[in-house]
């Protein structure tokens, strides 16, 4: 009887601090990263790939790269002559991944710390922005996917990827609505409600 007391205590503390953090957007702590270093069921890099399509030469923006689980990749994606912005609020994200890009021998990383609802970068300079679990992060989440439609090119695409599990989760059809209302025209999407990665465009 005891057990199934604690367990129901346990259990119940889960489902506070799941609510806690729904309410109360803000980015995964760096002493906590084990969450964004475990595997990434449904969102996987090749579904990434595959959505995102890639080419030599981009100069594509993370944000919220975490501890670098697809940064890297990206990185080899667009090659020596492409760009990997790698955007974070927290300075500790940012030097983990420049860390493991150094030991992996990757040159085309370059980390700028700030805050996603105003990104410091130029109208119309980037080809492709990616984040993967942040945006329910993000206080201004609506401020952010405006920001991102501001410095994507014409014909450039932005790829958010979802996680159910994730205190922050943003369903698709919240997603696509608040898309539409910063401009970005629905694509494709690929995954269902468990894990998903949808893409917007700019229009050319």
């Amino acid at each position: 009887m005891r057990g199934r007391s604690l367990l129901g205590g346990a259990l119940l503390a889960v489902a506070a601090a799941a609510l806690w953090w729904r309410r109360n957007p803000s980015a995964c702590p760096y002493s906590q990263r084990f969450w964004v270093e475990a595997p990434h069921p449904f969102i996987t890099r090749d579904r990434l790939k595959e959505i995102l399509r890639p080419a030599e030469g981009e100069r594509i923006l993370e944000i919220g790269p975490g501890t670098g689980y697809y940064s890297l990749h990206l990185a080899e994606w667009i090659g020596p002559g492409g760009t990997l912005d790698v955007f974070d609020i927290q300075q500790e994200m940012l030097d983990h991944t420049t860390g493991r890009a150094t030991e992996h021998g990757v040159t085309n990383v370059v980390p700028t710390l700030g805050d996603a609802a105003s990104l410091p970068y130029e109208d119309d300079s980037v080809d492709a922005v990616v984040l993967t679990t942040v945006l329910g992060e993000i206080p201004d989440g609506d401020r952010a996917l405006a920001e991102m439609a501001r410095v994507l090119r014409p014909g450039g695409r932005l790829v958010v990827g979802e996680l159910m599990g994730d205190p922050h989760y943003v369903s698709f059809g919240s997603l696509k609505s608040r898309g539409a209302d910063a401009g970005l025209r629905f694509e494709e999407r690929l995954g269902g409600w468990i894990g998903y990665f949808a893409r917007f465009g700019i229009p050319g």
